[in-house]
């Protein structure tokens, strides 16, 4: 059974046993609403307190009967994110079955996302895969396997698609290069958790000569089913799963639904199958334009980089949290105004934290040096990821007038993702 609700069944639902989004919507009235008499949810304010399950607002019931998985950051300050088992099974499902797009009959899948400490990834991909409609086989393998294991299983057991996120992908890659070695018999490569980019996809043609590239599908463990990839979506272009979720693009300042095609604004969704842990109109984090008019089934839309008022932020397999870097910045630094700025250099991610030193401040050295400290210390990924070539972190100080804002409102961007997403390859086989 894969339950779906409608907007008129769940609001007053939620409305009724979440305590967080009664007070949300008590402006509004009994009956009647439609989506867009919603007001957007405030994510920092969902999110606040998650971390103690039996508290937590948002929630519509007790933790029973359900599985809990974290959303990032460090173990001690990981938000969590609940599914009843029932809600899980709709999720993996419906992915698996939109999955099946991607995949053929005899295909042999290397799963290579990551598992443990309530990571979710793997999970979903590996329950995932027991529903595509194709006649397949697993070979799971997690993250965590050493390179030369991995190049000699998929000669072995002839596997033909690999799994994965592009950090992971890549490192492989530079294995396979380093080591002069060739994969002809992989015939697909599907990435996801993060964007692919035009430079990296020379890199994979090198090793992988005759693989189709193509996103394995968009979704999260906050936000669930996000985006379906089809055989005619371009790299990070994505369907809308029509029956599980409202999709829309609004405007980041004015909150105007936006339904023109090729006009960015933030991706908000509001989730049909999830009622223990509701979804309405909730900012995914992430900026997106539609590629086809409005009454396309199916709707097609096409990302385009994190939002600038994104709670989370993802730069390969790292994932960034604002209000972690803000708590350090000031910490540290002693500073409020501070901006994340992500930019890409060939197949390399460059990460920099600008921030505005106190006006007193004689030596900013030894600030900057402590900053720097800090901030790794805390994501310990980032010194991983530079070793291995994938990522080049900065800590900069800057002058107020250096710092970006927006365009009309004239606030200060938290962050300012300068990636170029648009990659005109197309995903055909």
């Amino acid at each position: 059974m894969k339950p779906t609700y409608s907007l008129e069944q769940l609001v007053p639902y939620i409305r009724q046993h979440s305590n967080f989004y009664r007070k949300h919507l008590e402006h509004l009235p009994a009956n009647g609403l439609t989506l867009k008499d919603l007001p957007l949810t405030h994510v920092a304010d969902y999110w606040s307190g998650s971390n103690d399950l039996s508290h937590w607002p948002v929630l519509t019931g007790d933790v029973d009967g359900a599985l809990v998985f974290k959303t990032g950051g460090s173990t001690s300050q990981g938000k969590l994110a609940v599914y009843s088992h029932e809600e899980w099974h709709a999720f993996v499902s419906t992915f698996g079955a939109s999955l099946s797009a991607q995949l053929n009959n005899g295909d042999r899948v290397a799963n290579l996302f990551f598992s443990g400490d309530l990571y979710a990834s793997f999970l979903f991909v590996h329950d995932s895969l027991a529903h595509v409609e194709r006649s397949i086989c697993e070979f799971p393998f997690t993250g965590s396997v050493e390179p030369d294991v991995l190049a000699d299983a998929i000669e072995r057991y002839r596997i033909n698609v690999l799994a994965g996120v592009p950090a992971q992908l890549l490192r492989f890659c530079a294995y396979l290069a380093q080591h002069r070695r060739v994969l002809c018999g992989v015939e697909t490569l599907l990435y996801g958790g993060e964007s692919l980019f035009a430079p990296q996809l020379a890199i994979l043609a090198e090793v992988f000569p005759n693989a189709r590239i193509a996103s394995i599908g968009y979704a999260s463990v906050d936000a669930g089913l996000i985006g379906a990839s089809a055989r005619d979506c371009a790299l990070g272009e994505h369907r809308v799963f029509e029956q599980q979720t409202l999709l829309e693009i609004v405007d980041e300042h004015t909150g105007e639904v936006i339904e023109e095609c090729d006009r960015t604004g933030l991706l908000v969704l509001t989730n049909l199958t999830r009622r223990l842990m509701p979804l309405l109109r909730y900012p995914v984090g992430d900026r997106a334009c539609w590629r086809e008019p409005a009454a396309t089934p199916r709707r097609k839309f096409a990302l385009k980089g994190r939002s600038a008022h994104s709670q989370r932020i993802r730069v390969g397999v790292l994932s960034l949290f604002t209000e972690e870097i803000h708590e350090i910045v000031q910490r540290v630094a002693h500073s409020e105004q501070w901006q994340l700025l992500i930019e890409q250099t060939g197949p390399k991610d460059v990460l920099s934290v600008k921030w505005v030193p106190e006006l007193q401040l004689q030596d900013v050295e030894p600030v900057l040096r402590a900053l720097r400290e800090a901030l790794l210390a805390h994501y310990p990924a980032i010194d991983d990821l530079s070793r291995e070539g994938l990522l080049e972190f900065r800590v900069l100080s800057c002058a107020t007038t250096d710092l970006k804002l927006h365009p009309r409102s004239g606030k200060q961007l938290r962050v300012l993702d300068l990636r170029v997403y648009d990659v005109p390859r197309l995903e055909f086989a």
